[in-house]
């Protein structure tokens, strides 16, 4: 067994190629030396060895399984990476889905149906997943993707920065009204007085666009109507919403402008807005931190959670053995030992106890009061069909925002100019 480490895409996918591959079906099952591979998008060590540890036992117990690999692909080509494959026939085994991809991969027919292989697997307690988590990877009543992470954006504050810089601590902030325009004075603050960043959207930099919806939720904001037709960037809400994070970055200078980086967890930013799964970063920090829920917007207190989804690829000449090894993967005894990282789509599971013992890094107040409630309402991520080709659209369009004289309001006109073909479509 072993990580692979990396995979190039050849080049951007089509859906409707995407959709034709998917559909040709699974070859029949091999009966032994199976090799099944798994493409997933962390690189993480720590979660490659939790990953490794899983697939070694199953092994063990599974002579016709030769060897099981985690296959990591980088994050901002994730997708592109994964359709390429398929389209090139070299589809995966199974793949971890991002949910922004999910209405491509449910309804193209590219997942093969997981029902009968999960509720047929002894012990694995098919009715404990949660139907909220599972409503994304759900076509036609029948469950196509494991909800395999459902994870909530929240803030971590350094306090040790904040302090440093004469602001109150973060628990302080909080409770003397905890909203996005504090956060930005004080960010603002941090900057002037250390040279540190005051605010980061993680993974942002200013490429993923669809981060920023941890922060435009709370303006009531949205990139498009509830059904997908109708383009909704040139939305009042929207405009203020980047006009603030606009004057973050290019009059306050709370958050960190176009070129330049600041890791939270290396001590070089007072907050972080980040999924929980990075909590394990904390371990080594060296500094004084503290979690938070979302600050509030204008539209008051919200929520945003990021969902991944593990199916197995219908074209996998192994798709029988993978979607045993998938039912093994996230059993409840597995789910529990993922929860560490990856919070748990299991009903009995969602429980500041379970998921405490599975942090140690985070309190079990913590859990209680700020993950647990994010799990519970958050939104998810935006997503949408043709989402490489959508998401590919938005940032482009976006590029002429990120400079100091940018008429907000034109931009996102212009946003809607480029995708609302995409979207009628």
């Amino acid at each position: 067994m072993r990580s692979a480490r990396s995979l190039t895409a050849a080049g951007m996918l089509a859906v409707s190629a995407f959709a034709l591959t998917a559909c040709a079906g699974a070859a029949p099952a091999q009966t032994e030396d199976i090799e099944l591979r798994m493409t997933i998008w962390t690189s993480n060590e720590d979660h490659l060895a939790l990953f490794d540890s899983i697939a070694e036992e199953y092994l063990a117990d599974h002579p016709e399984v030769s060897s099981i690999t985690f296959d990591p692909l980088p994050f901002e080509d994730y997708t592109t990476t994964v359709t390429t494959q398929i389209a090139g026939g070299n589809a995966p085994d199974l793949a971890w889905v991002l949910e922004n991809a999910a209405p491509d991969f449910v309804a193209s027919g590219a997942l093969a149906p997981l029902d009968e292989v999960l509720e047929g697997t002894e012990g694995y307690e098919f009715d404990d997943i949660s139907a909220s988590a599972a409503e994304l990877w759900t076509v036609d009543g029948e469950l196509v993707a494991y909800p395999f992470s459902t994870s909530p954006f929240v803030m971590f504050a350094n306090d040790d920065l904040l302090a440093q810089a004469g602001q109150p601590t973060s628990a302080e902030l909080f409770a003397d009204g905890w909203d996005w325009q504090e956060v930005s004075e004080v960010g603002a603050s941090v900057n002037a007085a250390t040279g540190k960043a005051g605010f980061v959207i993680r993974d942002f930099d200013y490429v993923t666009w669809d981060n920023l919806a941890a922060v435009w939720l709370g303006w009531g904001a949205k990139p498009w109507s509830e059904d997908g037709t109708q383009c909704e960037f040139d939305s009042p809400e929207m405009a203020e919403a980047f006009s603030f994070l606009h004057d973050a970055a290019f009059t306050k200078k709370s958050m960190p402008g176009p070129g330049t980086t600041a890791d939270f967890f290396a001590g070089e930013a007072a907050f972080t807005v980040t999924q929980i799964s990075r909590a394990s970063l904390l371990e080594e920090a060296g500094f004084g931190w503290n979690l938070l829920p979302l600050p509030e917007g204008p539209a008051g207190e919200y929520s945003m959670v990021g969902q991944a989804g593990i199916g197995v690829l219908a074209q996998s000449p192994h798709a029988e053995a993978a979607a045993d090894f998938l039912a093994f993967f996230s059993n409840p005894e597995n789910s529990e030992k993922l929860a560490q990282y990856f919070p748990p789509p299991r009903e009995s599971q969602l429980n500041a106890e379970t998921l405490s013992a599975a942090n140690p890094v985070l309190t079990e107040q913590q859990l209680e009061e700020v993950v647990v409630p994010a799990i519970g309402t958050g939104v998810v991520r935006p997503q949408h069909t043709d989402s490489a080709e959508v998401g590919q659209q938005v940032r482009a369009a976006l590029d002429a925002m990120w400079t100091q004289d940018a008429d907000v309001e034109n931009v996102l006109a212009d946003v809607c100019g480029a995708i609302e073909p995409l979207l009628e479509g």
